[in-house]
């Protein structure tokens, strides 16, 4: 028992690592064009991008449920597996930090965590369409979606100032860039803050903490719990035996 429960402490010490090397890459984007600006210093921004990241992931647990049982079958994983997956991307948040190159932390997560079961569980250990439609799809999606949502914005916000007068558009500009940086936070929040949750959420289902298919914002399941690696035995007159694999 003891075994298993310093595992998952590691594991849960190695997904806040994680979360800390995201915050490297994501809150510098939220908050880059309101710094460069001068529209908030640079500590104000990242005071706000911290505390709307915190309410964001508040929101909503889909996507954390989505990584605690959607993308790998929880059946067959270990404990050490997700704590592959999970150095696996803290290394590549690490490599494009010092590269300077703009990187998803998730998608660096969702590969790791898919590659540390394909070579655990095998192929079948993985949810296919699962990682097409809720990673692939995205990923592609995501950034032509955004490139033809910003053109409108631009052509948009030059109508507006254009008729406006200069000192009230460098005043609302500033505004604009001060608010649309905190909706990018809370979003983050929403997605990319539950990442983690997600994965401590895995961390427990494997280690027979609680039962697949269990809430990552209370533990709930409907599912019942699947039964621990590790199991109490008895000596005989009752007294306790060391813990032994089932």
């Amino acid at each position: 028992m003891e075994h298993i429960t310093l595992l998952l402490g590691i594991v849960i010490v190695t997904a806040l690592v994680f979360d800390f090397t995201n915050g490297f890459h994501d809150t510098a984007n939220a908050m880059a064009t309101t710094i460069s600006t001068g529209a908030l210093k640079p500590k104000t921004a990242v005071a706000m991008s911290a505390v709307l990241n915190l309410v964001g992931a508040f929101l909503s647990v889909e996507v954390a449920k989505t990584i605690s049982g959607g993308i790998i079958n929880e059946e067959g994983i270990r404990v050490e597996v997700i704590f592959a997956a999970l150095v696996g991307a803290i290394l590549w948040n690490l490599l494009t930090w010092l590269l300077g190159l703009p990187s998803s932390s998730s998608h660096a997560l969702f590969g790791g965590l898919i590659g540390a079961a394909v070579m655990s569980a095998g192929w079948s250990s993985v949810n296919g369409p699962t990682i097409v439609t809720k990673i692939l799809i995205p990923a592609v999606a995501a950034p032509v979606v955004a490139g033809i949502a910003a053109m409108l914005a631009t052509r948009l916000t030059y109508r507006i100032g254009a008729r406006a007068d200069e000192k009230a558009t460098k005043k609302g500009y500033r505004a604009g860039q001060i608010a649309s940086a905190g909706l990018v936070s809370l979003a983050h929040g929403t997605n990319d803050a539950q990442k983690t949750m997600g994965i401590i959420t895995l961390a427990l289902v494997t280690g027979g903490v609680v039962a697949p298919g269990s809430n990552p914002r209370c533990g709930s399941s409907s599912r019942p719990a699947r039964p621990s690696r590790w199991a109490p035995t008895s000596a005989a007159g009752g007294s306790s035996a060391p813990w032994a694999r089932a």
